[in-house]
């Protein structure tokens, strides 16, 4: 008589005490991407140094000599704003498809858990920074000179 009780206890109980599923990460959040193992936080720099630097810059500002040559607007990723509604999943497909001009990132190039290395050290770009407060509208930028 006790078993079918503590049975039925149990099935009872079960949901209030199980843990639910992950909550999404809010919109804008940061990286969902685990902290890479130290190898991997290694093979990210040099691999953004290779495949992404020469257009992206060395900190990630897209201010580069050859951006500027191709006719390049790129995102400025020590600007927390940047990529902070950006998710992993975005990020990463833009790396391993590309994009307008930007080449793919092939498999054999770069593994799936390489490029979420590489997500994360981009995202770390910006870290400790705040994002540049809005200028007013009419008011000129401080860092573009008025004419």
């Amino acid at each position: 008589m006790l078993k079918p009780f503590l049975l039925i206890s149990a099935l009872v109980l079960l949901p209030a005490i199980a843990p639910g599923p992950a909550a999404a990460p809010a919109a804008g959040q940061d990286s969902t991407t685990p902290k890479p193992s130290g190898a991997l936080q290694e093979k990210a720099k040099k691999t953004y140094a290779v495949d992404c630097a020469v257009c992206h810059g060395d900190n990630g500002n897209g201010k580069t000599d050859l951006a500027k040559d191709m006719a390049l607007t790129l995102d400025d990723w020590t600007n927390p704003a940047t990529l902070g509604p950006k998710s992993d999943k975005q990020l990463f497909d833009v790396i391993r498809n590309g994009k307008d001009k930007m080449p793919a990132e092939d498999t054999g190039r770069a593994s799936n858990n390489e490029i979420e290395a590489l997500i994360y050290y981009i995202r770390n770009f910006s870290k400790g920074k705040s994002a540049p407060a809005e200028t007013a509208p009419g008011a000129p930028a401080a860092d573009k000179p008025s004419n």
